[in-house]
């Protein structure tokens, strides 16, 4: 009888329906290894409202920077911002907007963010245990005002997701999230909260900090909308911090 040798883990890290002996998906690792090369975001949530910020990178001269977008409005009072695959990333958001319309054309009320968030996690759960798919290379942020107050939402590859008071992914989260849990404050206002992410992305962003090297969004308990602020409003910001 001839024995064929087959290499530790090979044959487990090729489909996503096989587990290795000891629990692994790897095809969900990969995933999430994708998430930690991607560019930097956080969300801060108080009472006053939540904060979506993230890093921006020209990967080339010839890019118009206009056109990349980091932070998505999903509906009147959600964003969605994300790390990792911005293809998986874009067909996911394009999820949450339909899932939000139909939530408002069925009830005639705005989406529960954590209803959203469970629809999307649903759909990336899907993704982990059926053949001739992959898992979603991307992790999301979901933020936004609902009956229950400021809610901020973080989705995994694998499908899971919890709720935070502040958090970040991408490849420089671990320096981020260190800052956030030394200088986070439970009390802090909407304006603290939009410094505060500011400062936390600092050491991340490649070279000097400047307003076309930020993205940022924010929804307020006082008109329960989300919007996202100007290349203007950052560079005000930034000079608030500066002097």
């Amino acid at each position: 009888m001839i024995e064929i040798f087959t290499p530790p883990g090979m044959g487990y890290d090729r489909a996503i329906t096989i587990f290795s002996p000891d629990g692994r998906l790897f095809q969900v690792e990969y995933a999430m290894e994708a998430v930690r090369k991607g560019f930097t975001t956080l969300g801060i949530k108080c009472k006053f409202g939540v904060v979506l910020m993230a890093e921006k990178r020209k990967l080339s001269p010839l890019i118009d920077f206009r056109t990349i977008e980091k932070i998505f409005k999903v509906d009147e009072h959600i964003g969605i911002t994300y790390a990792g695959i911005p293809s998986d990333a874009r067909v996911l958001i394009d999820r949450a907007r339909t899932q939000a319309q139909i939530n408002r054309l069925l009830y005639d009320e705005p989406i529960d963010v954590e209803v959203l968030t469970r629809k999307i996690s649903d759909l990336m759960q899907l993704y982990t245990q059926h053949g001739g798919v992959r898992p979603f290379g991307v992790s999301l942020i979901i933020a936004g005002i609902d009956d229950n107050g400021p809610r901020l939402f973080m989705t995994e590859p694998s499908g899971a997701y919890a709720g935070y008071i502040a958090g970040a992914i991408g490849a420089g989260s671990q320096p981020v999230i260190d800052f956030l849990e030394k200088n986070y404050k439970p009390d802090i206002t909407l304006e603290e909260a939009i410094i505060l992410a500011i400062n936390a992305l600092k050491p991340v962003v490649e070279g000097p900090l400047e307003p076309g090297k930020l993205e940022a969004g924010v929804a307020d308990v006082k008109d329960r909308k989300f919007r996202k602020l100007s290349e203007k409003e950052i560079a005000e910001w930034l000079e608030k911090i500066s002097t």
